[in-house]
């Protein structure tokens, strides 16, 4: 049976995912620290998946080891999940750098240490950065914790190497409920900088992540693909 496991499931981006790889893997491991995962579990299952839900704070020993006590042999990891703590770096509390950096680059490193041993051949690791890791205005916890999250797919990508394949996909501006919160004239800005004319959806990012965790994309590791509408350096 290949088991797939998705983090940050719960909904938005992480929902979709999870939906869009049931087409491809027996068993989802979906996790989630929102008690609306059961609900996405359910949901999930109608497909015909197998699908084992796990609610635990993966930067917790606890959480991490609940996760891997789920699974047997993984064949795919999404780590999609991550948090937010904006503020301009002068007014930004130490307590909220820490928590992103550790929700957000620590979680996805210690989860993939902990599934060694574990690993089905050609197994495949997709970790979810940001656009935000090229940089973004009262983003710097997010951004900084982003740009590590590409660093560490570079490193798994050389130190897994054959047998696992490490990807990143960088989502740029994504019509999810996180985006419903922003001001609508400052979403229109923002949608004017994009090649593309519009946002992203959470299906389009996860057929790029199940492309990636897929033999079609056999011959690729270690990249980082931009997946925000022509919008990259500006």
């Amino acid at each position: 049976m290949r088991t797939a496991i998705v983090t940050g499931a719960a909904r938005g981006i992480g929902k979709e995912i999870a939906r869009r790889l049931t087409r491809d893997f027996e068993h989802l491991v979906v996790v989630d620290l929102s008690p609306s995962l059961a609900d996405t579990a359910l949901e999930l299952e109608a497909s015909g998946a197998q699908v084992t839900p796990v609610e635990a704070d993966l930067t917790t020993d606890a959480g991490i080891a609940a996760v891997v006590g789920a699974t047997g042999t993984v064949a795919a990891v999404v780590n999609n999940a991550g948090i937010t703590r904006d503020a301009r770096l002068v007014n930004m509390d130490e307590s909220d750098f820490r928590a992103v950096l550790e929700a957000n680059l620590g979680a996805p490193h210690r989860l993939v240490n902990a599934l060694e041993g574990r690993w089905a051949d050609e197994a495949t690791i997709v970790n979810i950065s940001s656009r935000a890791y090229l940089g973004n205005f009262g983003q710097f916890n997010y951004s900084m914790s982003k740009g590590g999250v590409v660093g560490l797919t570079r490193a798994l990508a050389i130190a897994l190497a054959p047998g696992v394949r490490a990807n990143a996909v960088a989502p740029g501006l994504t019509a999810t409920d996180m985006v419903e919160t922003i001001p609508e004239d400052v979403i229109d800005r923002m949608i004017s900088s994009i090649p593309l004319g519009r946002m992203g959806t959470p299906s389009e990012i996860a057929e790029v992540v199940a492309w990636l965790s897929s033999p079609a994309s056999s011959y690729v590791t270690g990249q980082v693909l931009v997946v925000g509408g022509g919008r990259s350096l500006t």
